[in-house]
């Protein structure tokens, strides 16, 4: 059940006509064990302004969390339930979404930051985000910008989180300048 999501994607026929180019469930199902999560990338562009003259599917690809230089990615993440607790280790979980440790201690073995503007929309369940020193919980509905702080997502609740994000590739924000290697 983790990580169906049916995707669909409009383009254009020969002749301009706007069509259905692909409706099916995204094939592009990560267990990022890890993490303890399913991540589903639904999307990807490699610029801004996006290329739209292909029907090509571009999320057939391997990517990290982190969207391309310039680009875009969507993706839907299922966060299970962590009851006691998460006990995976902070460096394969970085390994693993192929994204860079910050160089300062992780208050939680999930957090991480990618050089990106996140949009984080819940769509079921409930979940925590921790940052340095505060939380915030949010619930179905609730959207969350997140502008390349350290974070990490924590579901303390007794049912999957399903979130959809939106990453935006951006410049580094002035404060990753006062820490060492400033990709976490």
């Amino acid at each position: 059940m983790y990580g169906k999501v049916r995707r669909v994607v409009t383009g254009h026929d020969e002749s301009g006509k706007a069509i259905v180019v692909i409706d099916d469930i995204a094939p592009n199902i990560k267990e990022r064990k890890a993490a303890n999560v399913i991540s589903t990338l639904l999307w990807v562009t490699d610029g801004t302004p996006a290329d739209m003259s292909s029907n090509a599917d571009t999320a057939n690809r391997d990517i990290g969390v982190a969207p391309p230089a310039n680009g875009s990615v969507l993706r839907i993440v299922d966060f299970p339930p962590t009851p006691g607790g998460a006990t995976h280790d902070n460096a394969a979980m970085l390994k693993e979404m192929g994204i860079a440790d910050g160089g300062k201690p992780a208050r939680h073995p999930s957090t991480h930051r990618t050089k990106s503007i996140d949009y984080a929309i819940v769509l079921s369940g409930e979940i925590d985000m921790l940052m340095d020193d505060s939380e915030v919980h949010l619930k179905a509905g609730d959207i969350m910008v997140q502008q390349g702080t350290n974070h990490a997502w924590v579901n303390n609740g007794n049912e999957v989180c399903r979130i959809a994000f939106v990453l935006i590739d951006a410049h580094e924000p002035p404060a990753w300048k006062l820490t060492e290697g400033g990709g976490h």
